[in-house]
């Protein structure tokens, strides 16, 4: 998982210089999710137009990853920046460019397995 999770900081940095800073990315085993990641996000560059924002991760991700990592990758879930939970994680978790693990907790309302939470932080300026 070490190296899945070095592979996931490097696409974060890569698109954080591209595209500008993320406000979260991190991966979440859900409890339910027979061992499938999942993969959040939050930017403000992702707010400006989702579509086009789901295609650049989903392409960063592919040309990263293997095809046997992908497929332990469930979805790419955009949240909101004005998400109350968001907000609760950015509040309990400041990390950049790292990965801070957690396991057995609730966030999202969901149950959560096991995350590795690589960027939470508020942005204090749009980047340019």
């Amino acid at each position: 998982m070490k190296k899945l999770v070095e592979k996931f900081q490097e696409i974060e940095r890569e698109l954080s210089e591209e595209r500008g800073r993320f406000n979260l990315f991190a991966l979440f085993l859900r409890e339910e999710s027979a061992n499938k990641w999942d993969l959040l996000v939050s930017a403000d560059w992702i707010d400006e137009d989702k579509s086009d924002s789901l295609k650049v991760i989903s392409k960063k991700v592919q040309e990263k990853l293997s095809k046997k990592e992908i497929v332990n990758l469930s979805r790419i879930v955009l949240i909101e920046e004005n998400n109350p939970s968001l907000v609760a994680i950015q509040k309990a978790i400041n990390v950049e460019h790292e990965s801070a693990e957690i396991k057995d907790d609730n966030f999202f309302g969901l149950e959560i397995k096991h995350a590795f939470v690589i960027t939470s932080g508020r942005s204090t300026a749009k980047a340019s």
